[in-house]
């Protein structure tokens, strides 16, 4: 089986490429973050805040009663907590502020290894997050971390949210980017960063179809020389 782990910071384009290239390629797409933010959206449910003093130990005591799944239905991937479809939901503003806090828990990253790791042993895999090359899939065969300017990236995320008609304002989606971009970079626990080897793809200046022109010339590289 081929592994490919994209990283990269919120709103560079990570799933969107990493879906459609792995579409044109007939791989299965991981999107590890939705995962996060599964769990995320449990514990805004219940009342858990990021601002809680004792925000780690609330979260660790819910695990047992999650359940988080990727699923594809019609083509595309879902997101289920504990059987209900929440992939709408788990896209809104609060609940990607909170993934970021949720992810820095360590027993959030060990609940959900075991699961990104197994679908990676059973499928040909594109596989996307923030510590996918570093921590989840090390021994992937191709390492990718696609980044874009803060700027570009912030209007992506705008002009996205703005289409599902979320109301918003551009300079809060920019503040947010650059509030999650920091405590993401700045974890204690697999903090965002490049992994070694890993190639860099600043698609600031490129046009979707560019980027993933990139990624499966990438990966089909990979894909050829593991024939041979």
């Amino acid at each position: 089986m081929i592994s490919v782990a994209i990283d990269g910071p919120v709103g560079a384009g990570k799933s969107s490429v990493a879906r459609a290239s792995a579409k044109r390629l007939d791989f299965i797409y991981a999107d590890t973050g939705a995962l996060y933010r599964g769990v995320a959206l449990y514990a805004v449910r219940n009342g858990i805040s990021e601002n809680d003093a004792d925000f780690a130990d609330k979260i660790s005591a819910i695990l047992h009663e999650i359940t988080v799944e990727l699923k594809i239905k019609e083509g595309d991937q879902r997101i289920f907590l504990c059987g209900e479809d929440v992939s709408e939901e788990i896209r809104l503003p609060e609940i990607s502020m909170a993934a970021s806090s949720v992810s820095s828990v360590p027993s959030v990253r060990d609940f959900l290894l075991d699961l990104q790791r197994d679908i990676a042993k059973k499928n040909n895999v594109l596989m996307d997050g923030r510590d996918i090359g570093t921590v989840v899939l090390p021994d992937a065969q191709l390492k990718i971390f696609i980044t874009a300017s803060p700027e570009i990236r912030a209007r992506r995320r705008f002009e996205e949210l703005i289409n599902k008609g979320v109301e918003t304002d551009f300079e809060q989606v920019l503040n947010d980017l650059n509030r999650r971009d920091y405590q993401d970079s700045h974890r204690t626990v697999a903090p965002l960063k490049m992994a070694e080897g890993a190639v860099l793809l600043d698609t600031s200046e490129l046009s979707f179809e560019q980027a993933v022109d990139r990624v499966v010339e990438l990966t089909e590289t990979i894909v050829e020389r593991n024939r041979t």
